[in-house]
């Protein structure tokens, strides 16, 4: 029997490469060995049983055991961006003393503003008031209704070849002696569809009632919602001239706002008569096809037509008070409730004014005042509602009252 020989494997497995491996990084990172000692059991990996190597035993392979998780490093939101990679920077040199700013160039002149300046005013002299908004209504004295009526209302609207601007503004004597303005305006749309109307009105609170700038403002509204009421058979009644229908719906609409007013004055624990005021009303069909206009008024104030180039200031004049007369014992809501009621033919390129007696008795008595606002108003240019505001306010001596106007242009705007 041949003697036995030594076991020389012809080519290590991989189980016996990783064991070789493991002995070596031991032997290389381990304390030395003294002679004729053996050599500590190796710590097997985490969750592999340990048991004792027999020599000439193949020891199991370590287990595996995953590389931790990458964690990237936490970024902080308020730091610096990270750079791009690439060779170190040179460190930033110091600042150093801040440079000399360059003067800032001059803007280059551009044309100059336009300024419309102070109102014309007709005469050698203009009235001895400034034409700007002065001392404020006080709560205590005017309440706190009249402290916040605007010292000035612009208002406007364009519906096809109807263009209209409307504006208020507090008279000279009411400026001086820190009262409310007591004239009011209504621009409105009622109705719809074919019965659309746009209501166009002034009322003109009466200056000895206390309240009279409220029941100014009252009647405009009030109005309006009692027209919108009854726009169908109002629409139709313009359209067909038909006066008695139309001054019968008139007439309902202005009864049922004085009525409302006197509600409002025992809402208030006052008298009827301190809300006192005026009221005139154009109603105009935007129904491009009718060229009538109806006009209801009640009291004083005036309705003027502009036609090439002429006025006709007693356009719906009445003995209540209408042009140039001034009459103190006019017919006021919520005590009168009959209205008179117009209907008006008009043509393309008529103007027609419905205002207060602010400015319907200089219109009519004052040469210069007329002349400017046939100019101003006439059919060729419309004015801007800043430029109408500025016109409206051409000054007179002695007509220091609350200016109010609604004025339409009838055809194209341009």
């Amino acid at each position: 029997m041949p003697e036995p020989t030594a076991y020389e494997p012809e080519e290590a497995d991989g189980l016996d490469a990783t064991f070789r491996q493991n002995e070596a990084i031991l032997r290389e990172s381990g304390p030395a060995v003294p002679a004729g000692e053996a050599a500590a059991p190796s710590v097997p990996a985490q969750g592999s049983p340990w048991r004792p190597v027999h020599p000439g035993e193949v020891p199991p392979a370590p287990a595996y055991a995953p590389a931790p998780a990458y964690a990237p490093p936490r970024q902080d939101p308020a730091g610096p961006l990270p750079e791009e990679a690439g060779p170190p920077r040179p460190p930033a040199p110091e600042p150093g003393p801040p440079a000399a700013s360059a003067p800032t160039p001059e803007p280059e002149a551009g044309p100059a503003l336009p300024e419309l300046g102070e109102p014309w005013h007709g005469g050698p002299k203009p009235p001895l008031y400034r034409p700007v908004p002065q001392a404020a209504p006080a709560v205590p004295s005017a309440g706190i209704e009249g402290a916040l009526v605007p010292d000035i209302v612009v208002d406007g609207a364009e519906h096809g070849a109807l263009t209209v601007r409307a504006a208020s503004v507090r008279g000279d004597s009411h400026r001086y002696q820190a009262e409310p303005r007591q004239d009011s305006v209504c621009v409105a749309r009622i109705g719809s569809g074919d019965s659309e109307l746009l209501v166009l009105g002034v009322a003109d609170g009466v200056g000895s009632a206390p309240l009279s700038h409220v029941g100014s403002q009252k009647a405009c509204a009030l109005a309006a919602g009692a027209l919108d009421r009854v726009a169908g058979p109002l629409a139709a009644a313009v359209a067909e001239s038909d006066l008695p229908g139309f001054t019968a719906l008139a007439r309902q609409a202005t009864a049922e706002v004085a009525t409302l007013l006197r509600h409002e004055a025992e809402r208030y624990g006052r008298r009827p008569s301190e809300f006192a005021t005026t009221l005139r009303l154009l109603v105009v069909p935007l129904d491009p096809e009718v060229r009538v206009r109806g006009l209801l008024t009640l009291g004083d104030g005036g309705t003027a037509l502009l036609r090439e180039g002429r006025w006709d200031t007693a356009l719906g004049a009445t003995e209540e008070g209408d042009g140039a007369v001034i009459d103190t014992r006019t017919p006021a809501l919520p005590t009168t409730r009959e209205p008179v009621a117009t209907l008006i033919s008009t043509r393309p390129g008529d103007v027609l004014v419905v205002c207060t007696d602010g400015l319907s008795t200089p219109l009519a008595g004052d040469q210069d005042t007329a002349r400017f606002l046939a100019r101003a108003w006439s059919p060729e240019r419309v004015p801007g509602p800043a430029d109408f505001l500025w016109q409206l306010q051409y000054r007179v001596k002695s007509y220091d009252d609350d200016r109010s106007a609604v004025v339409l242009w009838e055809g194209p705007a341009r």
